[in-house]
């Protein structure tokens, strides 16, 4: 197959099953390593070479991986806040927590979520001279 749908995502099927799976929003390139280890799909097949039994293992995995015995550290949110549960967030899910830890940073004012609201660098970066092409500052040019 030339193009896999995964978890709601288009799939080139000419790559590599390890970096195949990293186009899913959420999976890098170690999770994907692991994930492919566990469904024991050969790390040398490509994305196209998959069977729908490969793909199924593959998703059930990236789903639910504590179940397959991946540990929490390797997932990508930690001891949640609401849940406190740790999870793999991938696929659409992503954005959404993203937005919503954002939208808390700014509701209880904390300097992050300020600093996300204005625009500006958050991360402690200088901003005296760096970064100003993004924004139009000032009078328009001639």
């Amino acid at each position: 197959q030339h193009i896999l749908r995964i978890l709601n995502t288009n799939i080139d099927g000419k790559r590599n099953v390890v970096y195949g799976l990293t186009s899913v929003k959420g999976v890098g390139r170690r999770f994907s390593n692991l994930v492919c280890k566990k469904a024991e799909i050969p790390l040398t097949k490509r994305a196209g070479e998959m069977t729908n039994d490969d793909i199924e293992r593959a998703v059930a995995i990236i789903q639910n991986p504590r179940q397959f015995r991946i540990p929490a550290w390797f997932l990508n949110r930690q001891r949640d806040r609401t849940t406190n549960k740790s999870s793999q967030t991938y696929a659409q899910n992503v954005a959404g927590k993203l937005r919503e830890d954002l939208e808390r940073l700014k509701k209880i004012r904390a300097h992050r979520g300020i600093r996300h609201y204005w625009g500006v660098r958050v991360r402690g970066q200088h901003t005296k001279t760096t970064g100003r092409r993004g924004k139009t500052v000032g009078p328009a040019g001639k």
